[in-house]
């Protein structure tokens, strides 16, 4: 174990024991895993807020440890199975986690099992192939495709079609949106996961904040207060420009930054995704 790893546990404690304390009537052993599980540029910050909420209305800490991804950001390297289900392991009762998780079968286990309320985020595709963009050739320069995006690149067009269509020849996994998208599908019918739309949670967030609320209580979250208060704790959570990776947060602005031929391309990759997903009834779009 590395000794990063280790002061980050070692924080935890401390975080642990001072929660507890803030409500001795509730033992943070008996409390929940709240884990936050998204698509890539959907939201995960909003989400994490959110759930970082909680801390205000029972024992729960953010655990202090590292995303649980599928890759590594820095090289595009995949994670083994058994390195993703040791993080999860490592999460304690009454610890809140994220990270971005396929669903495969193990892991849908270990997150669906009792004792975790689980959350899933996703978002138009079309807009986070746009963030996608902005975000890989400007606000994180350790990005295993920054290089090529600023100095292979020249214009947005040409960036927001690799990030359309990957690059399939590179020895590091980095497909198609629909081929990225797959493997996260299979969450939207695990009934133990409550899965949210981005674009809910900003046009009717009340509503949202409900759903996230009302799961986390039927899936056994201790808390103190009511029902009113408790979802005013978690609205005054959600603060998006602290967010490091925010840029506008807003939905539908694909809709600047498609071109026909955007369009088309789009359509041809991801076939009927986004009708599956609810964003479009037709391919008339």
């Amino acid at each position: 174990m590395n000794l990063n790893l280790l002061a980050r546990l070692g924080r935890r404690w401390l975080w642990r024991q001072s929660a507890q304390r803030r409500f001795p009537e509730i033992p943070i052993e008996k409390q929940l895993v709240l884990f936050g599980n998204s698509f890539p540029k959907s939201g995960t910050h909003l989400l994490t807020q959110i759930l970082a909420g909680f801390a205000q209305l029972g024992p729960v800490v953010e655990s202090g440890l590292p995303p649980i991804v599928t890759f590594v950001g820095d090289t595009g390297h995949p994670r083994s199975q058994s390195e993703i289900l040791l993080d999860l392991a490592r999460l304690l009762p009454g610890d809140i986690g994220y990270g971005h998780l396929h669903a495969v079968p193990e892991i849908v286990r270990s997150l669906c099992r009792n004792g975790v309320a689980p959350y899933f985020i996703y978002r138009d595709l079309r807009d986070v192939v746009v963030s996608h963009v902005y975000y890989v050739t400007d606000l994180n320069n350790r990005h295993v495709h920054h290089d090529f995006y600023v100095n292979q690149l020249s214009s947005f067009e040409e960036r927001l079609k690799v990030s359309i269509l990957g690059r399939p020849a590179l020895d590091i996994p980095f497909p198609d949106i629909r081929a990225r998208f797959d493997p996260y599908l299979p969450w939207l019918d695990q009934s133990q996961v409550l899965s949210l739309r981005y674009e809910d949670l900003l046009t009717d967030t009340q509503k949202q904040l409900e759903r996230i609320w009302d799961h986390a209580t039927g899936r056994g979250f201790l808390h103190r207060g009511n029902k009113t208060t408790t979802i005013q704790a978690l609205k005054n959570a959600i603060r998006p420009s602290e967010s490091p990776t925010f840029r506008s947060g807003q939905s539908g602005n694909w809709k600047q930054s498609f071109s026909p031929d955007m369009k088309e391309l789009f359509k041809e990759v991801t076939g009927d995704l986004l009708i599956k997903l609810g964003y479009e009834k037709n391919s008339d779009w």
